[in-house]
């Protein structure tokens, strides 16, 4: 049994059990929609060869009439069916997205709405890419602090909602979907966590609000699509996310090879493919899915970690990392145990 004691002023000792959110359940949800690369070579000056090599993207699953929040609520009710748990079970609801529709009511209280879990709080989290890890987190902070017992995390972005079409630099990174997963207390081994930003540097990457005073009605809003400096968010993911990975791994007493999957956020190959290179070890622990789903946002890891699930990739006692990056700057971990 996991502990961690106390001492008051009086330096009587008290103890409590430590408690984690472990996964029950995995969801996820993409649209039906594809688009490869061949389609988009048809709308702005690039070829499936050109995107591939830089990116390692063949295609990606774009909304026609669906909604962040409907693909959200689509991810959690696949991952409350599969932890077999009554949704009046669920006490909180965490949605990461930075695309929801609706400026309110938030994406969490229409999930919510659409699973039936009337007895949730919930709200959304916005750091982008980073938004999921963040959110998973926050709710391994409230289990173990004993203010829930069952928390459902979200992922979901419409990133297609945001890009433009015309510009060849971003258009061809993004795709949309959703993924979920249920944590309920047990009692076992704490999740360690880090988190970092960097306002300064939000300027390279960003997309402005379309709801800002002073914008155009009826006129087209280039600021709001997404800009990005391309070459210095890599430089930024490649030498942050190696950092924070040794970070938690510093925290948790553990040393590189403990570790059985190292979950990133799913921006592009050459990324993880770096990240897997300064911390000298081997890409086969860095799972991948962005050719199929490009980069969606807060949804990419809990994306992966489904089919990950749903494949019998993961095994009672294994060691993972989560890790993700992007706009604020922002980017976060947690190491756990499955």
């Amino acid at each position: 049994m996991k502990v961690k004691v106390f001492k008051n002023q009086s330096n009587l000792v008290s103890w409590r059990i430590i408690m984690v959110g472990k996964i029950c359940g995995t969801g996820s949800y993409v649209p039906p929609h594809i688009m490869d690369n061949d389609d988009l070579s048809r709308i702005v000056d690039t070829n499936d060869a050109w995107i591939r090599e830089r990116t390692g993207i063949a295609r990606r699953h774009i909304i026609e009439d669906e909604t962040t929040s409907y693909m959200a609520g689509q991810a959690a009710l696949r991952a409350v069916e599969q932890s077999g748990i009554d949704p009046k079970e669920i006490e909180l609801i965490l949605v990461a997205t930075s695309s929801s529709e609706t400026v309110f009511p938030c994406a969490a209280c229409e999930v919510q709405k659409m699973i039936g879990a009337v007895n949730a709080a919930g709200f959304d989290m916005n750091a982008a890419c980073t938004g999921f890890v963040l959110a998973f987190n926050t709710a391994q902070a409230y289990i173990s602090a004993g203010l829930y017992r069952t928390i459902l995390v979200i992922g979901a972005d419409s990133m297609s909602n945001m890009v433009d079409w015309t510009d060849r630099g971003t258009c061809i990174l993004f795709g949309d979907g959703a993924g979920a997963a249920i944590l309920q207390a047990e009692e076992g081994e704490p999740c360690i966590m880090a988190a970092h930003s960097d306002g300064i540097k939000g300027p390279a990457l960003t997309g402005l609000s379309r709801h800002r005073k002073g914008r155009e009605p009826g006129v087209e809003d280039k600021e709001s699509y997404i800009h990005m400096d391309g070459q210095g968010v890599f430089k930024f993911a490649v030498r942050k996310v190696p950092e924070i990975v040794e970070e938690v791994l510093e925290k948790a007493g553990m040393e590189i090879d403990d570790i059985d999957y190292f979950i990133l956020h799913q921006a592009n190959r050459r990324i993880i493919e770096a990240v897997a290179k300064r911390l000298h070890t081997d890409i086969s622990r860095f799972p991948m899915n962005l050719e199929e789903y490009a980069n969606t946002s807060a949804a990419t890891v809990p994306i992966l970690l489904d089919e990950m699930n749903r494949n019998n990739k993961f095994s009672k006692g294994q060691k993972l990392i989560l890790s993700g990056f992007g706009a604020g700057l922002t980017w976060a971990a947690c190491l756990f145990e499955w």
